[in-house]
């Protein structure tokens, strides 16, 4: 029977394509490692490759990764290129684990808010707009700018605000934008934007925690004032 490649299987087996639709930790290790290493040999493909080199290591990443390379590349398939790629891709893995998770940012309130983005705002001579992602702990995911503008106003759509809050999977949303002239009175174009993100975030079944506006030195909170 003729060996089929990875390109000819159904896509949802594909690793590559599996890995984009279903997460990494769907994956087995041999299909993570035939990721790394892109293509077998005219034999067997890039993942029958790994489980027979897995296989000889009792499926034991640890085992494979103190393989030297002169005997990973007795493997037909394996040059010194991907047995270096999977070394490293192990040494990685061994550096993961000594790492301390990262400690975000608990961003509850106005003040933690204003405190987090000023040192990012307080010397801009034009305005910008921020999102900030949380997650269901008030702890940040990531923040992004979403516009930069002019002395007095910066244009803001609010799509693009939601879709980096789907893509991020955050459950809550904040907002914030400077006003560079140091008035903390917030615009009319500022109360529509504000009430169009929360009808936006409630069909979205995000929570809108609040809209800050920065200056050097205060902050306006639309939740503190009672308007979102």
């Amino acid at each position: 029977m003729e060996k089929l490649n990875i390109n000819q299987w159904a896509e949802e087996d594909r690793p590559r394509e599996k890995m984009a639709s279903s997460g990494a930790e769907n994956l087995t290790n041999a299909e993570l490692l035939a990721i790394l290493i892109g293509s077998g040999s005219q034999k067997e493909s890039a993942v029958d490759l790994m489980k027979r080199i897995l296989a000889d290591c009792n499926n034991n990443l640890n085992t494979l990764g103190k393989m030297p390379i002169r005997e990973l590349c007795t493997y037909t398939g394996i040059g010194e290129a991907k047995a270096i790629s999977i070394l490293a891709a192990c040494e990685l893995g061994k550096r993961r684990q000594a790492e301390t998770p990262e400690e975000r940012p608990d961003l509850g309130t106005a003040t933690r808010i204003y405190n987090h983005m000023r040192p990012v705002m307080q010397d801009l001579y034009v305005e910008e707009f921020w999102a900030l992602l949380m997650n269901q702990h008030y702890r940040l995911i990531k923040k992004v700018r979403i516009s930069r503008g002019g002395i007095t106003e910066t244009p803001v759509d609010i799509r693009i605000v939601m879709k980096e809050a789907v893509l991020a999977n955050c459950t809550i949303l904040a907002v914030c934008h400077n006003h560079p002239s140091g008035n903390l009175t917030p615009s009319k174009a500022d109360e529509t934007l504000t009430k169009s993100i929360s009808r936006a975030c409630e069909v979205m079944n995000i929570h809108f925690l609040d809209h800050v506006i920065v200056t050097d030195g205060q902050y306006y909170s639309f939740h503190e004032q009672g308007k979102c």
